[in-house]
């Protein structure tokens, strides 16, 4: 499979790890609800993830894991994975293998009890890195304005701002909201 000329030829998805130096970014296990479930809960994710049901229940983040978490490797649409430090879920991101001019995008979540020690940035340079040695010409970030925190954190995992693409969001509340894109190409 080929996407913006990311070549996937002898990757199996459904099995693919990314280690960084302190993380190790794996598909999704069973054992994950708990702790997924468990960051779901925070009112920051919910605030900028507007994809989280609210209330976020334990079934919720069963369908997560065994159906986003998994199905999207076994399709080839996407990279999700277990932001994992020290043998803890500290985390989730994705690399969505879209097609398009823009290549793969990636997102992150970084649980409440693990924030401020960089594994935001350290995931999504991981994510960026394995899509490059696999031929993308590009990847990207689409982060909402008023998300300050995680513009910061594209920033650090070597994205550029590029500009504002506008009402691109889907708020919870129904309105629509202008986003910031980061870019990265493989030599940044």
């Amino acid at each position: 499979m080929e996407t913006a000329t990311l070549s996937l030829t002898g990757v199996d998805l459904t099995t693919e790890v990314v280690r960084t130096a302190r993380l190790v970014l794996r598909p999704f296990r069973p054992d994950d609800v708990p702790a997924v479930h468990r960051a779901s809960q925070d009112p920051e994710t919910q605030r900028w993830v507007s994809a989280i049901p609210v209330p976020y229940t334990l079934e919720d983040a069963r369908s997560f894991v065994e159906g986003v978490g998994t199905a999207h490797r076994a399709e080839g649409l996407g990279l999700p994975v277990v932001v994992e430090a020290d043998g803890e879920l500290v985390g989730t991101a994705a690399l969505q293998l879209r097609p398009g001019r823009l290549g793969p995008e990636i997102g992150y979540t970084i649980a409440p009890w693990a924030r401020g020690r960089g594994y935001a940035a350290e995931a999504a340079d991981g994510l960026a890195g394995w899509a490059f040695g696999r031929g993308a010409p590009r990847v990207h970030l689409v982060i909402d304005v008023d998300n300050a925190v995680s513009q910061a954190v594209a920033r650090r995992a070597g994205f550029t701002r590029e500009g504002v693409v506008r009402g691109c969001l889907a708020r919870r509340d129904g309105s629509r909201a202008d986003a910031v894109l980061f870019g990265r190409l493989p030599g940044d």
